[in-house]
C-alpha cells in the first residue's frame, strides 16, 4: 500500500511537472508575490500597458528580450546586468546589440521597489512585462506566468552566440539548440510564431536575396516576388541599419498571421524557411494555422521556456537595480 502511494504521488507530480512545462519542485508558481507585494503584478501590468501604449513595437522587443534572457544561463535576467570596466556583459554581445526595452524594465523595478524594496526579482519582471506587452492588443492576460524566479550574478558576452539560435540555422541545428534547453520542436515552431510581431535586419537575411550559395544567387525556397521587393527595401547584401516588417502589414498585431506567410514561402529568415524542411516541424505549422490553437500552444510553449534554468529559493538574488548586481550579496 504504501509502495502504491508513493507511485500515485509520483504520477501526480510528473503531470503537474508536464503542465506546468519542467519539474520545478513547486519553486515556480502562481501569484508568488501574493504575501510579499499583493499589487506587484497589477503594478507590472499597469507600467507595461502605459509604455505599450506609446510605442506598439514593444511587445516584440520584449519577447526578443526574454527570448535571449532565458536561451543563456536560463531566465535569470543576466541579460540586463550592464559591461563593468572588467566583463563585458551579455547586452553587449554582438547578437543583443540591437536589444532594446532596457528602460521599460528599469521603469517597472523602480516602481516595485518603492512598493516593496527588495521583493520582486528583475526575472520574475522580464517574463510579466512580455507577457502584458504582448497582451495589451487583447486587453486580457494570454498566459499565465509563474513566478519565483530569482536573478543571476553572472552575464558573460562570450557565451551568447553559442548558446542563442541563429536566424541562418537550419532546421538540425534549431532542433538542437532548442532540444538543449529542454524545449521540443513543436516549441520550437510555436515560439517561432513572435515573429508575427516586429522587423528584421538587411543583414540577417540579405544572403537569402545575393548570395544564397556563394554564387551571387537567391535562395530559391523564397518567393521570388516577395525577394524582389525585399530588395527594393534593403540597400545591398551588408546593409546593417535598413529594417523590414517580419510580418508585412501586420507587424504590430500578435497574430498567426505568421504560419499563413511562411506556407507562402514569404518566411523572412532561413530559419523561418527551415520549420517548413521538416515534416514533424512542417505538420505543426498547419495545425497553428488555426488562431485558437496558436494562442493556446503559445501561452504553454511560453510558460515552458520561462522555466529554463530558473534560480530559485536562496540561490541568486533579488536586484535592487537590473542592470547591476547587489555586491554586498556576493
Amino acid at each position: 500500500m504504501k509502495a502504491s502511494y508513493i507511485n500515485l504521488i509520483l504520477l501526480v507530480c510528473i503531470v503537474v511537472c508536464i503542465n506546468v512545462g519542467g519539474c520545478l519542485g513547486g519553486s515556480l508558481r502562481k501569484s508568488f508575490y501574493k504575501r510579499t507585494c499583493p499589487r506587484a503584478e497589477q503594478i507590472v501590468k499597469d507600467a507595461t500597458w502605459n509604455h505599450v501604449s506609446a510605442n506598439p513595437n514593444l511587445p516584440a522587443k520584449l519577447l526578443r528580450m526574454h527570448f535571449h534572457d532565458c536561451f543563456v544561463r536560463g531566465c535569470d535576467a543576466s541579460v540586463l546586468l550592464s559591461s563593468t570596466p572588467n566583463n563585458t556583459a551579455e547586452r553587449d554581445s554582438f547578437p543583443n546589440f540591437s536589444l532594446e526595452g532596457f528602460d521599460v524594465i528599469d521603469d517597472i523595478k523602480e516602481q516595485l521597489e518603492k512598493a516593496c524594496p527588495g521583493v520582486v526579482s528583475c526575472a520574475d519582471i522580464l517574463a510579466l512585462a512580455t507577457r502584458d506587452s504582448v497582451s495589451f492588443q487583447f486587453k486580457k492576460s494570454l498566459w499565465d506566468v509563474l513566478t519565483g524566479r530569482r536573478d543571476g550574478t553572472v552575464s558573460i558576452a562570450n557565451e551568447v552566440p553559442g548558446n542563442l539560435p541563429s536566424p541562418f540555422s537550419n532546421f538540425p541545428q534549431l532542433k538542437q539548440s532548442f532540444a538543449s534547453k529542454g524545449l521540443t520542436v513543436q516549441d520550437l515552431v510555436v515560439l517561432s510564431g513572435a515573429h508575427s510581431i516586429g522587423v528584421g535586419h538587411c543583414n540577417l537575411f540579405s544572403k537569402r536575396l545575393y548570395n544564397f550559395t556563394g554564387k551571387g544567387d537567391q535562395d530559391p525556397s523564397l518567393d521570388s516576388t516577395y525577394a524582389a521587393t525585399l530588395k527594393t527595401q534593403c540597400k545591398g547584401p551588408d546593409d546593417r541599419t535598413t529594417t523590414v516588417e517580419l510580418d508585412p502589414g501586420s507587424f504590430q498585431n500578435f497574430d498567426n498571421h505568421f504560419y499563413t506567410i511562411l506556407k507562402q514561402n514569404k518566411g523572412l529568415f532561413q530559419s523561418d524557411a527551415a520549420l517548413l524542411t521538416n515534416k514533424v516541424s512542417s505538420n505543426a505549422v498547419q495545425k497553428l494555422l488555426k488562431a485558437n490553437d496558436f494562442f493556446t500552444e503559445f501561452g504553454q510553449s511560453m510558460k515552458r521556456m520561462g522555466a529554463i534554468g530558473v534560480l530559485t529559493g536562496t540561490s541568486g538574488q533579488i536586484r535592487k537595480q537590473c542592470g547591476v548586481v547587489n555586491s554586498d550579496q556576493l
